[in-house]
């Protein structure tokens, strides 16, 4: 793996890293206590071809590797993970599992809108009663001629009550697990699909979660992405690569944290001096740094490995494993540097730390990750 960028990838990065300074930075503590991103974001990030990474430029994308759509998603959870999830969740889940399965009239249909920013999607997985038991979701989707009824509901849906078409998972077949499951592109618009927004999280507060239940909705055989009873295949194919996505997110996060703890220990004197001359707080600090290297490296690693057509599942997942704990690490450090100002939201650490939280649960739990990857190593599978 080379790890030196190209000019292309190092222009992707800066045009991220002011994007992030300019349109999100200024409005991270705002956007957080109001629990709502401004909604404008969306159109913005879709502008300068955030939303379109490693899409087609035929189906409205703005092409590119993985590498770069990991240093631009790194750049926004710098910025604000909870932006940084409406792109993980609308190009890297949504978008580019439709690039991944979908027939040409699906691509034709909802890739422009959602590279452009016109559309946003949402990953309708979870449910109320199965979080990392995904293969066991009880929404049920029925043959009734050319069409399907589908009912259930869905939880800690990411952009659920903005996004513009769900890719659902419902079950339709007799088989009990993962065997019976398919997938879904259904327009939010549908009737009997309603939306309930989910307030008072713990971090990612100015992201759009919520619960969507579905009462009847009633969508032509032709919304089905993929073959039926392959739902599960779909789901996991995008969760591998989404993966990535979040670990690269996590980086973005530890980067932040040693960012603030750097400059305040420069900043903040304590018994005469600045706290950066305490070695105590100097180890923290490189706790920090360290952290931030080994989880980018992991997660450039597999960038590289999808650029370059081989098997990355295993190494996705030991990425986002890593990376995540090392998010909550680093910005639980860094708030120990900053001491009691550390604790209000004026000042950006308590913020990473409820943000990083979360990136240890969704998208495959740590403990999840850990059977993943240790049934690739022993070949027993302990569910």
């Amino acid at each position: 793996m080379n790890l030196e960028q190209s000019e292309e990838q190092n222009a992707v990065r800066q045009l991220a890293r002011d994007f992030v300074d300019r349109e999100i930075a200024p409005h991270v503590v705002e956007w957080d206590r109001a629990e709502s991103v401004d909604r404008g974001i969306v159109k913005k990030l879709g502008e300068v071809g955030f939303l379109g990474l490693t899409v087609d430029e035929e189906y409205g994308g703005s092409g590119g590797d993985h590498l770069a759509y990991c240093l631009v998603t790194e750049e926004l959870g710098r910025g604000d993970s909870s932006v940084r999830g409406i792109v993980s969740v609308s190009l890297g889940l949504v978008a580019k599992t439709i690039a991944s399965w979908g027939n040409e009239e699906q691509k034709r249909q909802w890739l422009p809108g959602l590279t452009s920013g016109e559309y946003v999607g949402c990953f309708g997985l979870t449910e109320p009663g199965t979080g990392s038991d995904a293969g066991n979701l009880a929404t049920k989707a029925v043959r009734d001629g050319d069409s399907y009824v589908i009912d259930g509901a869905k939880m800690f849906i990411t952009n659920g009550t903005w996004a513009d078409v769900v890719l659902l998972f419902a079950r339709t077949g007799a088989e009990p697990g993962h065997r019976g499951v398919s997938a879904f592109l259904i327009p939010t618009s549908a009737p009997g699909l309603t939306r309930r927004t989910i307030h008072g999280k713990l971090g990612l507060r100015g992201q759009a979660t919520a619960e969507l239940v579905l009462e009847g909705v009633r969508v032509p055989a032709s919304a089905m992405l993929g073959p039926e009873g392959k739902g599960f295949s779909v789901a996991m194919s995008a969760l591998a690569k989404g993966r990535m996505s979040v670990a690269a997110g996590c980086v973005g996060i530890a980067q932040a944290a040693l960012d603030a703890a750097v400059t305040y220990a420069g900043q903040r004197e304590q018994f005469g001096k600045p706290i950066a001359q305490h070695q105590l707080v100097q180890e923290l600090i490189s706790d920090i740094a360290v952290d931030v290297d080994a989880a980018r490296l992991l997660t450039w690693r597999v960038a590289d490995l999808i650029d370059r057509g081989q098997p990355f599942t295993t190494e996705s997942s030991k990425a986002k494993l890593f990376a995540s704990e090392a998010a909550v690490r680093a910005a639980n450090n860094a708030l120990q540097v900053f001491g009691g100002y550390g604790y209000i939201d004026e000042y950006p650490v308590g913020k990473l730390l409820r943000d990083a939280r979360v990136m240890t649960l969704y998208e495959g739990t740590s403990q999840i990750q850990k059977l993943v990857i240790g049934r690739a190593l022993t070949g027993i599978s302990a569910f």
